[in-house]
């Protein structure tokens, strides 16, 4: 449960990465329905696109690690319910909504609900192991 989410997350991220470093202007436009021309606000979106494509490496690494993948669940938790949630705020406070705001707040709903689920599964994990050992 916990490979496949982190595989899911580098695909993702990696994906909207590189279309926010390659075409940033036609990513705002699908998800607020507004494209902008500031060079300024290119490089912004750019530098998101980077981090983005940070995040998807960092999770592509992470797929390996078993326990010790722990924090980048913990990591990509906070990311998806503050993303989802500023992107949410975003549609329903204001007239800027792209055809892949609505999907893309879902799909953020979505993968923090299964970081919970992995989250989860490590804390019985590890209370498991330390009834174990209490035990032996």
């Amino acid at each position: 449960m916990i490979k496949p989410l982190l595989i899911v997350s580098t695909v993702i991220e990696v994906g909207a990465g590189l279309g926010l470093l390659l075409s940033p202007s036609t990513i705002v436009w699908l998800l607020f329905g507004s494209s902008f021309d500031s060079p300024v606000e290119s490089s912004v979106a750019r530098v998101a696109g980077a981090a983005l494509l940070s995040l998807g490496v960092a999770c592509w690494l992470a797929r390996q690690q078993g326990a010790s993948a722990r924090g980048m669940v913990a990591a990509m938790l906070l990311y998806n319910a503050a993303v989802g949630a500023i992107l949410a705020a975003a549609g329903g406070n204001s007239d800027l909504v792209g055809i892949a705001l609505w999907p893309a707040v879902v799909i953020h709903a979505a993968m923090a609900v299964w970081c919970v689920a992995c989250l989860r599964i490590f804390a019985t994990h590890a209370t498991t192991e330390s009834n174990r050992h209490l035990t032996t």
